[in-house]
């Protein structure tokens, strides 16, 4: 049976709430290399492209030193890593609407700026790879969100159309990707981004992915 319809997912903030686990590992890594721990609600202006990017921001002034950068990186991923499904959860209606996709032959793959060995063992702790026909991370190509090809790549990869393709993300670099790629995005709210829903740029905007079907069937 062909593939009716392709759907790309954002990870962390979009399927799955990575907050809890991000944060432990970020203030893990700031309280070993005595620096100030974070609170929860900071995510938002931390979380997005990366484990170095996501401590950097942290600091009010940049830290030039390579070999401190390295090991704060290292420390991070490796923390993270050991305890990466601790408190993540998917999103409401998550495992729901993946079921139902699944039933009407709609093909589902990830495209996220996390390592992609990260990605997948989140992915395969939750019990939802399964889901999925591809997982890109931001290291599976040589580029990454919000370049366009991180999504084209992956739906010439598992056989799709870029006419029948839709993008779901909670942050602008999802959405610049999408509009890139000139793909339909859909927004999560309050995802991890300091920019409000009305500086994305969307074509539908969802808080959870209960009823989620039914937007996806006005694009079939």
């Amino acid at each position: 049976m062909t593939q009716i319809y392709t759907i790309l997912f954002d990870l962390d903030g979009t399927i799955v709430n990575t907050a809890p686990d991000l944060m432990a590992a970020h203030n893990h890594v700031m309280k070993k290399f005595g620096h100030e721990e974070k609170k929860m609600s900071d995510i938002k202006s931390l979380a997005g492209k990366g484990a170095w990017v996501m401590m950097q921001r942290s600091f009010k002034q940049e830290i030039k030193d390579e070999k401190i950068k390295k090991a704060m990186t290292k420390e991070f991923i490796d923390f993270y890593a050991k305890n990466i499904d601790k408190n993540s959860e998917p999103l409401e209606g998550a495992i729901d609407f993946f079921e139902w996709a699944k039933n009407k032959n709609i093909s589902m793959a990830v495209c996220t700026n996390k390592q992609e060995n990260l990605a997948v063992d989140l992915l395969k702790k939750l019990d939802i790879y399964k889901y999925f026909d591809y997982v890109a991370g931001c290291d599976t190509f040589s580029f990454n969100k919000p370049n366009p090809r991180h999504l084209t790549n992956v739906v010439e990869i598992i056989g799709g159309n870029l006419k029948k393709t839709i993008m779901i993300g909670d942050s602008e670099v999802d959405a610049d990707s999408a509009h890139n790629a000139n793909l339909p995005f859909v927004l999560v709210e309050d995802g991890y981004t300091e920019k409000s829903e009305k500086e994305i740029k969307h074509d539908e905007l969802i808080s959870n992915f209960i009823g989620f079907e039914k937007i996806i069937e006005k694009y079939l």
